[in-house]
């Protein structure tokens, strides 16, 4: 699966344009999920020095992507094509509900069943989080 995965508020905590402190577990739940054949795109609001300072410091942590702010390591965003980066995943802090914790998110990509769809819907039932939270009893 293409996973695209935002970097502040995500990888790291929000200090934007200064680098965060590292969420716990975020570099070694990507690695595996690297491990596991997943395309990681980081995809974020940075460019330019900051966006080389992020990707160095995935490095440093031992981190590389598939591609960076592109749909593949080649392509160049000149205007011609879309900025909307083709994944089957987003990994982003601002999704609706907020972001889960790494050790979630790997469980939802990667559980036991496998349908996603499901894995979710038990974690936000169980934790009562995101949405949940207001709509429950």
């Amino acid at each position: 699966m293409k996973i695209a995965v935002d970097f502040d508020g995500t990888i790291v905590e929000h200090e934007y344009p200064r680098i965060g402190k590292e969420r716990i577990f975020a570099f070694d739940t990507l690695k595996l999920l690297q491990k596991k054949g997943h395309l990681l795109v980081l995809w974020t609001y940075r460019i330019g020095k900051e966006l080389d300072e992020a990707v160095e410091y995935c490095k440093l942590n031992g981190l590389e992507f598939y591609a960076v702010n592109a749909n593949y390591p080649e392509e160049v965003f000149d205007n011609s094509v879309s900025r909307k980066i083709n994944a089957e995943l987003f990994i982003d802090d601002r999704n609706l509900g907020g972001i889960l914790e790494w050790g979630e998110i790997y469980q939802l990509i990667e559980g036991k069943n496998g349908d996603i769809n499901n894995q979710y819907k038990s974690l936000k039932t169980k934790n009562k989080s995101g949405l949940s939270r207001f709509f429950s009893k």
